[in-house]
C-alpha cells in the first residue's frame, strides 16, 4: 500500500512558498527489482526510478521531467496532463484499479495537476490549490491513515516557509517514516478482508514494516516559486530494512 502527500499552489503569495511539495512512500515486496532514481539518459530530462520486474521493466511509479511534466508514462507523453488522463479514463474500465496524478508545472497558462481513478468518475478533475492524500482507494479516502498522515504533513507545510530546504526534506522524511498504527478502521480492513488482518497493526501506519513486504522507498518533491526542483529519494539497499542510501537531484524546470 503506498500513500502520496502534497501540497499544490499554483500562485504562491511569498517568494519563500512552495508551488509543491510531495512526499511519498512506495511500498513493494523487497526483493522485486528495481532501479533507484536516475536520469533515463545522458539528456537529463527525465527523473524516476524503475521497476525492473520480468514482465513490467521500464514502469515506473513516480517521476519528473525537466519540461514540468509530473507521473509514470505521461513523461514521455508530449501532450497536456488533462488530455493524457482523458484518453486514459477511455480505457480504465479494461484494468484493475488504479489512480494516476499529472501535473504540468511552469506552463505559460500556469500550473495544473489533474487526478484521474478509474474506480471513481469517468473523467479526470482539475485540482485546486490546496493539500491532498492518496493510498490504495480514490483521492482523499479518509482512511485514517491517510487522514493522520495529512495532519502530520500539514504540520510541517505550514512551517515550510521558516525552514531550510534541507530541514523541510528532514521533516518531511521522518513524517512518511512514521509506524504508528493508526486503529481502528474498519475501511483498511474491509478492503483487505483475509490477508490484511493478520498484518493490520503494521498495514494502517503511513510506514509499513511487514515481514518481506513494506515502504522501500521514501521521495520528496519540492518546486520553489521560481521553478527550481529538489528530488530526493531515500531507497533500502539489498532488501534489508537497516540499509538506506539517500540521493537528492536539484535542477529547474525548462521555461
Amino acid at each position: 500500500m503506498c500513500i502520496l502527500l502534497f501540497k499544490f499552489d499554483p500562485r504562491p503569495a511569498s517568494k519563500n512558498a512552495y508551488r509543491l511539495i510531495l512526499a511519498a512512500n512506495r511500498d513493494e515486496f523487497y526483493h522485486r527489482p528495481s532501479k533507484s532514481a536516475e536520469f533515463w539518459d545522458s539528456s537529463n530530462e527525465i527523473l524516476s526510478g524503475l521497476d525492473m520486474e520480468e514482465g513490467k521493466e521500464g514502469g515506473t511509479w513516480l517521476g519528473i521531467s525537466k519540461k514540468g511534466a509530473l507521473v509514470t508514462n505521461f513523461l514521455t507523453a508530449d501532450v497536456d496532463s488533462y488530455s493524457y488522463l482523458k484518453k486514459v479514463s477511455e480505457e480504465g474500465h479494461l484494468y484493475n484499479g488504479f489512480n494516476l496524478l499529472a501535473a504540468d508545472l511552469n506552463t505559460t497558462k500556469g500550473d495544473v495537476i489533474c487526478y484521474y481513478g478509474n474506480k471513481g468518475e469517468p473523467e479526470p478533475v482539475f485540482l485546486n490549490a490546496g493539500i491532498y492524500g492518496l493510498s490504495n482507494c480514490l483521492l482523499d479516502t479518509p482512511w485514517k491513515k491517510l487522514q493522520y498522515g495529512k495532519q502530520l504533513f500539514t504540520e510541517v507545510v505550514k512551517r515550510s516557509e521558516e525552514l531550510t530546504k534541507e530541514d523541510l526534506v528532514k521533516e518531511l522524511l521522518t513524517v512518511m517514516n512514521n509506524q504508528e498504527p493508526q486503529l481502528p478502521d474498519p475501511a483498511i480492513e474491509d478492503q483487505g478482508k483475509d490477508y490484511i488482518r493478520p498484518i493490520l497493526n503494521k498495514y494502517a501506519a503511513l510506514c509499513v514494516r511487514c515481514p518481506g513486504y513494506g515502504t522501500r522507498t521514501n521521495t520528496v518533491v519540492l518546486i520553489d516559486s521560481e521553478g527550481h526542483v529538489t528530488f530526493t529519494e531515500r531507497n533500502m539497499i539489498n532488501a534489508d530494512v537497516n540499509q538506506w542510501e539517500t540521493s537528492t537531484y536539484e535542477f529547474k524546470l525548462h521555461s
